[in-house]
């Protein structure tokens, strides 16, 4: 059997647990996969089962818990084959010491940016440690990391959600043809 180990921030590790177990177990019955976590070195394993999408899937819904989603929305990613998790690591893009500030522009005033993000192009947005991560359908979260590399890039709060209103149109128009060819 296939294990993969994933490290979990140890203050993301009750999250992962659950009240009485509970999170673990949905986990596991969803997915097929085995968790064992050592919440002494913060290690979770993920023991893959018969379902090989089922682990892939176990592996993006612990990342997502330990990127500082709520279970219930890391548990999105289980609903459909369309609900992917990305995170982008914001070292690569900007220095250690202008990471508050790009979080910083990403967040926004009192949250209203990340909020305008997960509006417009309906996503969940995390911005954790030095991670941001998005949980959506493929093409919004596509158009989600779109607008946060151009926030990260300096761009204006007001030009990016120029380019979110139209990117949201764009993909409105793709799902109204794609319903129009079935």
């Amino acid at each position: 059997m296939e294990t993969l180990e994933i490290r979990v921030p140890d203050d993301r590790i009750g999250v992962l647990i659950g009240k009485e177990g509970e999170v673990k177990k949905r986990i596991q019955e969803k997915t097929g996969c085995k968790l064992i976590i050592d919440s002494k070195s913060g290690v979770v394993s993920v023991t893959r089962g018969d379902d090989p999408i089922g682990f892939l899937k176990a592996k993006d819904v612990v990342n997502a818990i330990a990127r500082g989603f709520n279970p219930d929305v890391a548990m999105k990613i289980l609903e459909d084959d369309f609900t992917v998790l990305e995170t982008i690591d914001l070292t690569e893009y900007t220095s250690a010491k202008s990471l508050e500030r790009i979080k910083g522009r990403i967040i926004g005033k009192e949250g209203k940016m990340r909020r305008i993000i997960e509006e417009t192009l309906n996503v969940h947005v995390s911005v954790y440690g030095k991670y941001v991560s998005l949980i959506g359908n493929i093409e919004n979260v596509s158009a989600a990391r779109e607008a946060i590399m151009m926030l990260i890039d300096g761009a204006q709060h007001s030009t990016v959600q120029r380019f979110m209103e139209r990117k949201k149109r764009e993909i409105e128009m793709h799902s109204m043809d794609w319903h129009m060819t079935m």
